[in-house]
C-alpha cells in the first residue's frame, strides 16, 4: 500500500469516525454511555446505532448490538461480509461475539478501553477466532475525541 493510499484510508476512516460520534452524542443526549456506532458497505450507512441500555433496561444494548441489528435487516441477507463496523470504543466481550456471527469484514473503532475491550485491551477475541474468520481492526483513529466524549460524561457523572 503506497503512502497515499495509506492516507486516504487514514481520512475515511476518520470520516467514518466522526459519524458514529454523532451516535455517541445521541447516546450523551439520552444519559447514556456515550458510544456509537455504524456499519459501512459501498460507502453508505446501512446500519445505526448509539448505547441504550438505560433506556431500553437491556444488557445487551450496545451502540455496535443495535448497528449490527440494523444492518442486519438492511440488505437481501443478515450476513455482513462485506462490511466495516465503526465504533467509537473499542468493543467488549459480547459485541466481539457479534461482530464474529455477521461475518463483518473489519472493525474501526476510536478509543481503546483497558477495561473491558475485548479487540486488543483485554483480549484479542477476533484474532485466531473459532469461525476462522479474518477480522481486519484498525484501532485509535480520533481516540482522542471518543476518549473525551466518554470522559466528559464520566465526570459530570460525579461532579
Amino acid at each position: 500500500m503506497s503512502e497515499n493510499e495509506i492516507f486516504a484510508a487514514f481520512r475515511t476512516h476518520e470520516r467514518w469516525i466522526a459519524e458514529a460520534m454523532k451516535e455517541a452524542r445521541l447516546a450523551a443526549d439520552k444519559g447514556e454511555v456515550p458510544v456509537g456506532a455504524i456499519i459501512v458497505r459501498d460507502g453508505q450507512v446501512i446500519g445505526r446505532g448509539h448505547n441504550q441500555v438505560e433506556s431500553l433496561r437491556d444488557p445487551t444494548a450496545h451502540a455496535e448490538i443495535l448497528a449490527i441489528g440494523a444492518a442486519g435487516g438492511h440488505g437481501e441477507s443478515w450476513r455482513l461480509e462485506d462490511t466495516t463496523l465503526y465504533v467509537t470504543l473499542e468493543p467488549c466481550t459480547m459485541c466481539c461475539g457479534a461482530i464474529l456471527l455477521a461475518r463483518i469484514a473489519s472493525v474501526v473503532f476510536g478509543a481503546s478501553d483497558p477495561r473491558a475491550g475485548a479487540v486488543v485491551s483485554t483480549g484479542r477475541l477476533l484474532d485466531g477466532n473459532p469461525y476462522l474468520r479474518q477480522v481486519e481492526v484498525v484501532g485509535g483513529i480520533s481516540a482522542g475525541d471518543c476518549g473525551a466524549i466518554l470522559s466528559d460524561f464520566f465526570q459530570s457523572r460525579r461532579d
